[in-house]
């Protein structure tokens, strides 16, 4: 029988010399880079898996017109 893993969120920042606000922007810079509140809103709520093919092939088309945009030669304005 497997245990299923266990995942530990426990983040320490020290505060040195009562340099609040730097600890707090490394705080956060540890949470986005654990990915923790990106996990926490995935799970909100669930999505069914063709909800999920169809906002990502949506968000590909977005990039790739965006990208032909860039690519394109501006208009003659004369």
């Amino acid at each position: 029988m497997k245990k299923k893993k266990e995942r530990s969120f426990g983040m320490t920042v020290i505060v040195e010399d009562g340099k609040f606000e730097k600890a707090l922007r490394q705080f956060k810079k540890k949470v986005e880079e654990s990915g923790l509140l990106k996990e926490v809103k995935d799970r909100q709520q669930f999505v069914k898996p063709t909800t999920k093919r169809k906002v990502a092939k949506n968000a590909a088309k977005k990039r790739w017109q965006k990208k032909l945009a860039m690519q394109k030669l501006p208009e003659k304005l004369y």
